[in-house]
C-alpha cells in the first residue's frame, strides 16, 4: 500500500493514530471526517486508508460487499508496514475497520488500539458473537461505544469476557456511529466531540 492512497490529518511529527473505515462506508465518510479532523487539530498525525473492496469501490462506482477476513487483515498488515511498523502506531477505526484492528494489533506490536463502534455481535443477532479474542487482548485498547449501539448495547457487552488491557467509553443514547435521539437531550455533534477527546487522552497516555 501506497501513502498516497492514505489521507493525513494533523502535524507529521504528532503520535501517529491510523483509521480504518466501517463495512459500508469509505475513509472519507463524514464520521471518518469529524474524527479525523478532530484528532488533527488535537496535534495528533491521523492516518486514514481504505480496504482493497472500497479502493475498487471509488474507482470503478461499483459496489462491493467486503473482502473475506484474511485480505482485510493484510490490508491491515500492508498499512502498518507503509507507516514504519506497529511499535509507535496507534491503530483502530469505525466498526468492522476497528475490529480488523484489533485481530492484528497483538501481533504487528501496535502501540494502542482504538474502535469506534465495536461490532461485538451482528445485529439482532447476540448469539454471533466476535469478542473471543477481546479476552487476551495484550494491546491498550479503547472502545468508544453508544449505549444502545445495536452490535453491543452497555447491557450486551456487561456480560463479556473482557482484557483487563481494555478501556470503555460509553455515549449516552448514542447509536453505532454515537448519534443519539433528539429526545435524549444529548446532540451527536457532543458525541462526536467526546470520541475524540478520549483517543486524544488515550493516545497521550500511552505516550
Amino acid at each position: 500500500m501506497e501513502k498516497n492512497e492514505m489521507i493525513f490529518d494533523g502535524p507529521e511529527d504528532g503520535p501517529t493514530v491510523v483509521l480504518a473505515h466501517g463495512a459500508g462506508a469509505p475513509m472519507s465518510s463524514p464520521f471518518m471526517n469529524v474524527i479525523a479532523a478532530g484528532l488533527g487539530a488535537a496535534g495528533l498525525r491521523a492516518v486514514r486508508f481504505e480496504f482493497p473492496y472500497m479502493r475498487r469501490r471509488r474507482e470503478t462506482g461499483e459496489r462491493r460487499a467486503p473482502d473475506r477476513e484474511p485480505a482485510l487483515r493484510a490490508a491491515w498488515k500492508e498499512a502498518i508496514e507503509a507507516l514504519g511498523g506497529g511499535g509507535r502506531l496507534v491503530i483502530g477505526g469505525k466498526s468492522m475497520g476497528g475490529r480488523m484492528a484489533s485481530l492484528v494489533a497483538d501481533e504487528m506490536g501496535a502501540r494502542g488500539l482504538v474502535c469506534l463502534g465495536y461490532p461485538f455481535h451482528p445485529p439482532d443477532r447476540p448469539d454471533r458473537l466476535r469478542t473471543a479474542h477481546l479476552a487476551d487482548l495484550r494491546t491498550p485498547t479503547l472502545i468508544v461505544q453508544g449505549t444502545r449501539d445495536p452490535f453491543g448495547t452497555q447491557e450486551d457487552v456487561a456480560g463479556y469476557a473482557l482484557s483487563p488491557a481494555i478501556r470503555l467509553l460509553w455515549l449516552e443514547d448514542g447509536d453505532h456511529s454515537f448519534k443519539p435521539r433528539a429526545s435524549s437531550g444529548h446532540k451527536e455533534k457532543e458525541h462526536l466531540a467526546a470520541a475524540v477527546e478520549a483517543v486524544v487522552g488515550f493516545v497521550r497516555s500511552l505516550e
